[in-house]
């Protein structure tokens, strides 16, 4: 697949998509389904503080809400992994109202022009259910490697997931480019030396950055990563 990008698009080995926030917004389900968990104990959480939430794992995340509360010493592993369960089947309930109208603007014509020049996409996420939103939105064949919680030991920030889906795609992470909305993702995608690009107005680590996904142009993106290229060699 390597071989069909042209010489003269400086060797952008693959792209890799985040999930959630990029391709699609489900972050409302989450909070959704957290801001009921929280409740049977006692927790009151809002929307600001689900943006802490963004791109962490789930057990992660569940431990940031019992932080929150000053609960985080109350339960054993076994009643922390019974109530992030929990927490799934119901996101997984709100889920099943996922259509392809959930795909966020602008994406399925970035994904057209990144294959429309032969250069491979992946799909890292955090979420045990990416397969399951990905065949709700009519994507499921669409990413030529697709990397879950279920395939790494390490969630972002850690680079494992990126480097997975690069050494997947048969790319060199230097010359790659991921796609994120979450600090920690971005964060993940720096580590692992990739070219990170933002969506978010507050994702300053990012080498570039759009405040909506309609704002991801395939041209634009080249260039800037082509710039930086540039600048990495003077």
């Amino acid at each position: 697949m390597k071989g069909m990008v042209p010489m003269d698009e400086k060797f952008i080995d693959a792209v890799v998509f985040d999930l959630d926030g990029v391709i699609t917004d489900t972050a409302h389900y989450h909070f959704l389904a957290w801001r009921d968990l929280a409740r049977e104990i006692n927790i009151d959480i809002d929307e600001m503080f689900n943006e802490r939430l963004k791109g962490v794992s789930r057990m992660a995340s569940l431990e940031l809400i019992l932080q929150e509360g000053n609960r985080q010493n109350d339960f054993s592993l076994s009643e922390k992994e019974e109530m992030a369960e929990k927490k799934n089947q119901h996101y997984c309930q709100f889920l099943k109202q996922l259509t392809p109208h959930d795909i966020l603007p602008g994406i399925i014509e970035l994904i057209t022009a990144i294959k429309s020049e032969g250069v491979p996409i992946g799909l890292a996420s955090v979420s045990r259910n990416a397969s399951t939103v990905l065949k709700a939105l009519q994507l499921e064949d669409t990413f030529d490697y697709v990397v879950d919680a279920s395939k790494v030991k390490k969630s972002k920030p850690d680079p494992e997931i990126f480097l997975t889906a690069c050494n997947q795609l048969e790319a060199n992470p230097k010359r790659s480019i991921g796609i994120e909305d979450a600090s920690a993702g971005i964060d993940s995608i720096k580590a692992s030396e990739m070219f990170a690009v933002g969506v978010g107005n507050t994702l300053f680590k990012s080498d570039y950055q759009v405040d909506a996904t309609n704002e991801l142009n395939w041209e634009v993106i080249k260039a800037e990563y082509i710039k930086s290229v540039k600048v990495t060699r003077s």
